[in-house]
């Protein structure tokens, strides 16, 4: 049985087997403005999500993985994230819908999918504000232990300027685009004599005993070799946390003008960020830091006031006064901007839900601004999470949060990969070539099959070492994401009698056309602007 709804000229028929009408069409009123610019899309595509698994966690996956292991754990699973916003991006860029990618899971594959991948991205990012914020304690805890990291939590949550998030980000993120190439400049110079000690390193630290490759759990296994392997499986999970947080770009499309054309951008944007910023990053980072220094901040067993980042280490052992302190500043720079990247995420995660009611109607509140600042306060007040580290050092309560957002993060990318793989296949069965795609990615569609099989293995055996010896609280955090994911998918099923939809009868339609006219009217507006523009915007708008 078929409903219709009258749009415009068009009516569009939606299948009431498989979908409720509110499943496939964005609200008209009250709903998120679309205002992001394509500057500023592009910026926080190459730098919102940067921070804390790059800059503070690499120190963890370089000590158990050694130099070697650390570059190669990174250059994989960057190779995975690529895919996957791959993926994300052709869906984004043929509908770039208000719902988030959520909604994809919804149309493509099954109701119940979406609503579980909705509240486990949700769960993911009302945790990760407050990881944020804990590790800009411990950054803080650098300089001085007499204040609380409690009171550094307070401070920090109240500096957080989520209402003008595209303005802001775009700033923070072209600050810590340029910072992060400051310090990959900073860690080849350092590395080639260009230091006070006049000390050319090379490559002394990929040797041993520092590397190539690290050992982990030796003692545990009683197998040097497999050690060696646990090393580098343990610099994946690391690695994983540091990516998680890419698909900001698809969240954002429900705000971007002209998405067709911002979203594509902003995906390929991606790949600098990956092999250079984060490779670059590590690379530099093995370069000037030993992997056995006892001064890196290591998941779990740290003293206070260690360095929270491996470039404040390798500053400080070749003797460069004072520069550890403007690095240690810049890692503040990159937490709180990872912060507030986060509670927009999880506001407009929560939006979506809302108005595919999956979630209570008042999150689906908007004020004139287009901000929806009932979700947003709702999210908000789990910032004090934080304050787990009152009764917990937090350096295990950083552990505990590598540990779940790299499981959430981890669901995520592979339920974005299946619902790629059934887009691909809705579009053969209904006889659309790929060829039509607005943005066709590299390497799809056997890349999102490389991204299901891959991450998944990855999530299987992320929690290895909670069992050498058995630790109840690292064991929870590794794996609890796993049954709550088939809660929320079962649980929906069970009670709305969804099924999987059969690729003919994928909706690839309702709510295309309204996008379309919506990228029509952009174009023509821009058109209508471009004698009005300034030769210093045009530049601007170029760089």
């Amino acid at each position: 049985m078929t409903s219709s709804r009258l749009s415009g000229s068009v009516t569009e028929h939606v299948d009431e087997k498989f979908y409720h009408a509110e499943d496939l069409q964005d609200p008209h009123d009250g709903t998120l403005h679309r205002g992001l610019k394509a500057r500023q899309m592009s910026m926080i595509a190459l730098g919102g999500t940067i921070g804390t698994g790059l800059i503070m966690s690499s120190g963890t996956a370089l000590v158990r993985g050694g130099p070697l292991g650390l570059c190669l754990g990174f250059l994989f699973v960057g190779l995975i994230c690529f895919l996957t916003l791959a993926a994300l991006g052709e869906m984004t860029a043929y509908l770039p819908h208000k719902r988030g990618f959520a909604g994809y899971a919804t149309r493509f594959v099954d109701p119940a999918l979406g609503f579980a991948l909705g509240w486990i991205y949700l769960i993911k990012y009302l945790i990760a504000p407050a990881s944020n914020i804990n590790a800009a304690g411990i950054v803080m805890q650098y300089w001085t232990l007499s204040v609380p990291i409690e009171v550094w939590a307070v401070v920090f949550m109240n500096l957080l300027g989520i209402q003008f998030f595209g303005e802001l980000e775009f700033w923070m993120s072209g600050l810590k685009v340029v910072s992060l190439m400051g310090l990959i400049l900073l860690g080849i110079i350092v590395d080639l004599g260009g230091n006070p000690k006049h000390d050319r390193i090379g490559f002394r630290y990929w040797r041993q005993p520092n590397g190539p490759m690290g050992s982990y759990l030796v003692h545990q296994v009683h197998n040097e070799q497999f050690s060696v392997f646990l090393g580098f499986w343990s610099t994946l999970t690391t690695a994983l946390f540091a990516y998680i947080g890419s698909e900001l770009v698809a969240v954002t499309a429900g705000e971007a003008q002209n998405p067709r054309k911002t979203i594509p951008r902003a995906i390929k944007s991606t790949f600098v960020r990956i092999f250079v910023f984060y490779i670059g990053c590590v690379f530099a980072i093995s370069l000037i830091v030993p992997s056995t220094s006892t001064q890196l901040l290591v998941a779990n067993r740290s003293h206070p006031g260690a360095a929270a980042s491996p470039f404040v280490v390798g500053v400080t052992l070749v003797g460069i006064k004072g520069l550890n302190h403007v690095i240690n500043a810049m890692i503040l720079l990159f937490t709180i901007s990872a912060a507030n990247s986060d509670l927009y995420i999880a506001s407009r995660t929560l939006y979506g839900l809302a108005i595919e009611r999956k979630a209570p109607q008042i999150f689906a509140k908007v004020n004139k601004r287009g901000l929806p600042w009932v979700s947003l306060l709702v999210v908000s007040l789990f910032t004090c999470l934080t304050f787990l580290n009152a009764s917990t050092s937090s350096a295990t309560v950083f552990a505990y949060g590598v540990n779940l957002l790299s499981a959430f993060g981890a669901i995520t990318w592979m339920t974005i990969a299946y619902s790629h793989i059934r887009f691909m296949q809705a579009l053969k069965a209904q006889g659309i070539s790929r060829d039509s795609l607005p943005y066709k990615g590299p390497g799809q569609p056997l890349g999102s099959w490389f991204v299901l099989i891959s991450t998944g293995i990855i999530l299987l055996f992320k929690g290895f070492d909670t069992f050498l010896p058995f630790t109840p609280g690292l064991f929870i955090t590794s794996y609890l994401p796993v049954p709550l994911f088939f809660i929320f998918w079962l649980g929906y099923k069970l009670r709305y009698r969804t099924r999987v939809i059969p690729s003919s009868k994928v909706d690839l339609i309702t709510g295309k056309r309204e996008i379309d006219e919506e990228e029509e009217r952009f174009i023509l507006g821009e058109k209508a602007r471009e004698g009005k523009i300034s030769r210093w915007q045009r530049l601007a708008d170029v760089l």
